[in-house]
């Protein structure tokens, strides 16, 4: 009798590895070649020819080919998975004159599974495929790939203690990728089961607690940390700082969670820690696989001397880069950026460049002492150690962003000057004082307003440079940046108006009146952009300045005539045209109407509060209003002769009708949409209905009818 059993080595591990099977290799060969010996009905496995195909280049390390030669497989190695069928041919069955009786695939690859109809076969003999999926061809016995082998998903908990292998990864001069880092721990987790559990502990929050976390353009990201770890399914899990923390809390979670009825039966701790000892003897004790992850030179001896454990090293499935070779990617990415996804933030790096330059204004000209430098990181809470401080500066080294001067046998530290981190740093650090110091001393303020200043930050031109100034999210981080590091203070006073409502205000820290002087002695010029005094000539209006100061007059006007009021809420009104505002257009549209005496902002008296209101009125008399508003009452004008004769409203018919190019016809649309003069008509687009009977067509009907009537 002819049997033959062949195995796709490949597809076989990696659909095992993709359902989280987790076997014993040699194991898993025995069990292939015993049990298709006993399908095809053998006496003896030695007549079944056994046949485990490969490209075993790709299992040098791993011993795979081994394993399969040692329980009795033939090796066959091929290269091309295309031609894998072809070559099995040609190598097994071209030249053996005897049909197969029995033959046996493991595989889910077609090129393999056509083998059964290119093999010659008995009239009687019998196909078996085992794969984890019905394969395309009829006339063959399919069976499941697990009920052949009798093996079942074993369940896997996995407990990071997140601070103790960041910082391991980092003083083995690792930069921890934290999204490579979650990736890969996630992806080494599955292979060996389904996931039941994952959790990571830190002192998630607390400033210095955690090396600088990066991402793959070299930023720090570690503020993000506990979102990317939630968005992979890790808990994360927080605990008080301290290198005791941790261990006990991951003690309790994995002693409790091991005596569960659905417990897992692999348990993962990612950590070096000894203190895990007791807990290890527990899980034994228990019949629980354990698992330790720790990284080279930081795990303990009696961890990895113990040998009821399993040790793997993050370093080797992680593919971390070192601190040099990130900061080269940081540096380059910054010089060459794409867009929002490289806006630059505050960082730790950035921290120790605002700390330095604090401790240089009294230094001697050679830089800082790199103790004096980390005693100075300790002392405003951006490292929570002294060597957590050395760790940062040795780090800030490795990637340029400091450099190490040699004095009299004194080391000192001092900023690369154009590193792209230092430069960006030191150019928002003081756009952002030297606005609140200006501000405060033009106005003779005693404080700023939180929004007040971030509009002015918006309209900063020293700061329109690609990865800067983006939005008011980036222009907070920064703001709530610098007060984190004691160069300016937020404070929360009463509203002026309503003395029961505390609002955010920004002032200088004390001593630090005469701020802006002293940027510009150091070398800052003077702001190219002030919101405090209008400069048309510094400001130009451009097209969006123009068509926003449009929507305002015709909105306005509308508001005002239809409510018998003087003014409108200035808020109303800017939420009102919010759709239209990209940045600070309506702001900068509002002062251009100031300066050109077009409306008035004040606060008015309001029939609906206790308080004034910040509003805003139309000067009748002013040539710019009585322009826009002639040419919106043109345009209605034409929307009513369509109506009328009972012609379609579209952009087509209108441009007839008007005789406006299309910009001013394409912005008159759409303003007489948000006015609700317009509406789109369901269905059809590009067809608009005219609301006949609001306020303004009205008017502007109204006034029609009276110009036509003789006196």
């Amino acid at each position: 009798m002819s049997a033959y059993l062949v195995v796709d080595v490949e597809d076989l591990l990696g659909s095992l590895q993709n359902r989280s099977f987790a076997v014993d290799l040699h194991d898993l060969a025995t069990r292939l070649r015993g049990t298709a010996a006993l399908a095809a009905g053998l006496s003896n496995m030695d007549m079944l020819k056994a046949i485990a195909v490969a490209d075993w280049a790709k299992y040098t390390g791993a011993n795979v080919e081994q394993v399969f030669e040692g329980v009795g497989f033939e090796t066959f190695n091929t290269a091309d998975r295309q031609r894998m069928a072809e070559a099995l041919l040609l190598q097994y069955f071209s030249y053996d004159p005897e049909p197969v009786d029995e033959l046996i695939l493991v595989s889910a690859n077609t090129d393999v599974i056509s083998l059964v109809n290119r093999v010659n076969m008995n009239r009687n003999a019998r196909v078996r495929i085992w794969a984890d999926q019905l394969p395309p061809v009829e006339g063959v016995i399919y069976q499941p790939l697990e009920a052949i082998l009798g093996i079942q998903t074993k369940s896997v908990a996995l407990y990071i203690d997140f601070e103790n292998i960041a910082i391991s990864l980092n003083e083995n001069g690792y930069a921890v990728n934290l999204d490579r880092l979650i990736e890969g721990l996630s992806t080494h987790a599955s292979a060996h089961g389904q996931i039941k559990r994952m959790a990571a502990y830190a002192p998630w929050g607390q400033r210095g607690s955690l090396p600088p976390l990066v991402d793959h353009l070299g930023r720090e990201v570690s503020d993000d940390a506990p979102s990317h770890l939630a968005l992979a399914n890790i808990d994360p899990v927080y605990n008080l700082p301290g290198k005791n923390s941790a261990d006990m809390r991951i003690a309790k979670d994995v002693l409790a969670d091991s005596t569960q009825p659905n417990a897992a039966d692999i348990f993962i701790i990612a950590s070096g820690d000894r203190d895990f000892n007791d807990v290890f003897s527990a899980l034994r004790s228990r019949n629980k696989q354990v698992i330790v992850w720790g990284v080279r030179g930081s795990t303990s001896r009696l961890v990895e001397s113990n040998p009821t454990l399993q040790l793997e090293f993050l370093d080797d499935f992680l593919s971390l880069q070192k601190h040099e070779a990130v900061g080269q990617l940081y540096t380059s990415a910054q010089a060459t950026p794409v867009g929002a996804a490289t806006a630059f933030t505050p960082s730790q790096w950035s921290t120790v460049v605002i700390q330095y330059d604090r401790l240089a204004e009294t230094s001697n000209g050679n830089g800082v002492t790199l103790e004096a430098l980390q005693d100075q990181l300790r002392s405003v809470n951006a490292v929570i150690s002294p060597a957590r401080g050395r760790d940062l500066l040795l780090q800030a080294v490795a990637m340029g962003i400091l450099r190490v001067n040699r004095v009299a046998g004194i080391e000192y530290v001092q900023p690369v000057a154009d590193h792209s981190i230092v430069e960006r740093t030191r150019l928002v650090r003081d756009r952002i004082v030297m606005r609140v110091a200006n501000t405060l001393d033009v106005r003779s303020w005693e404080y700023i307003n939180y929004g007040f200043l971030l509009k002015g930050i918006a309209m900063d031109r020293d700061l329109d440079r690609p990865g800067l100034n983006g939005d008011d999210t980036w222009r907070s981080i920064w703001v709530d940046s610098l007060v984190r590091e004691g160069l300016l203070v937020r404070e929360m006073v009463p509203h002026r108006h309503n003395p029961e409502d505390l609002v955010p205000v920004i002032k200088l820290r004390d001593g630090d009146e005469n701020a802006a002087s002293k940027l510009r002695v150091n070398g800052s010029s003077e702001p190219s952009y002030d919101d405090l005094e209008f400069n048309p000539v510094q400001s130009p209006r451009d097209v969006e300045t123009d068509q926003m100061m449009k929507r305002i007059v015709v909105s306005v006007d509308q508001f005002t005539s239809y409510r018998g009021f003087t003014w409108c809420p200035l808020g109303s009104l800017h939420r009102r045209l919010r759709a239209f505002d990209s940045g600070v257009v309506f702001q900068r549209s509002v002062e251009w109407l100031l300066e050109l005496k077009a409306v008035v902002v004040d606060a008015y008296e309001n029939p609906q509060s206790n308080f004034r209101t910040k509003g805003i009125s139309l000067n009748r008399e002013a040539s710019m209003v009585k322009e826009m508003t002639v040419e919106r009452d043109e345009f209605i004008r034409s929307l009513l002769n369509l109506y009328e004769q009972r012609l379609p409203i579209n952009f087509m018919t209108l441009s007839q009708e008007t005789n406006l190019n299309d910009a001013a016809l394409e912005l008159w649309i759409s303003i007489m949409q948000a006015e609700n003069v317009l509406n789109p008509v369901p269905g059809k687009p590009g067809l608009y209905s005219l609301f006949r009977t609001h306020h303004t067509v009205n008017q502007v009907a109204d006034k029609r009818e009276d110009e036509a009537t003789p006196e």
